[in-house]
């Protein structure tokens, strides 16, 4: 079954179904998931480079504490103070990944919420053809979404937007956002 068009149960036609109805939800679903776990790997490899380059860091300075003598203390203390400054940005790098690796539990939650709900309402035989209770599980998901660019791309994909390009529309302004956002990013 191929379903290109959107939402309809605000408006509900006669070709309103629960079952077009569920697909596009579950589509939401898989979009939000997809998003997350790109997210959330590109987090990881971050923190994982962040660490080995912070190990290595670190390494590098307890080496030069280990040789420092008088002779080359000044010489010694400018590579340890490379290294700490090195160290130092590896450390706002990483906890900036774990920001990341935050949302991406966030977002999984809410999916996991979401998919809760649709469960609930497909198992009630009253709800189940009932137009305005999808409606009402539309607008509690959308609710739920604290990101501008998130409840566009629901918006999107509720009026017929194909899913795959709604999703890249989402990954291109999230990436447009990142990049803007980079200097605000508070670490904590």
């Amino acid at each position: 079954m191929s379903i290109s068009a959107g939402s309809t149960s605000i408006n509900p036609d006669l070709d309103w179904s629960q079952l077009k109805e569920t697909i596009l939800m579950l589509n939401l679903s898989v979009a939000q998931i997809d998003q997350s776990m790109n997210e959330g790997n590109s987090s990881v490899d971050t923190l994982a480079t962040s660490f080995t380059a912070l190990a290595t860091n670190l390494a590098d300075i307890q080496s030069s504490i280990e040789q420092m003598n008088e002779e080359n203390f000044d010489k010694t203390k400018l590579i340890i103070q490379g290294s700490s400054t090195t160290a130092l940005d590896k450390i706002q790098t990483a906890i900036i990944a774990f920001q990341f690796y935050d949302k991406l539990t966030q977002r999984l939650d809410h999916v996991s919420h979401s998919l809760s709900s649709l469960s609930a309402l497909i198992s009630d035989p009253a709800s189940l053809y009932s137009p305005p209770e999808w409606r009402a599980l539309q607008a509690s998901i959308r609710s739920k979404y604290t990101m501008e660019e998130e409840r566009k791309m629901f918006d999107k994909v509720l009026s017929g937007t194909p899913i795959e390009e709604a999703l890249a529309e989402f990954r291109e302004e999230m990436i447009s956002k990142d990049s803007s956002d980079d200097e605000d990013i508070e670490l904590f």
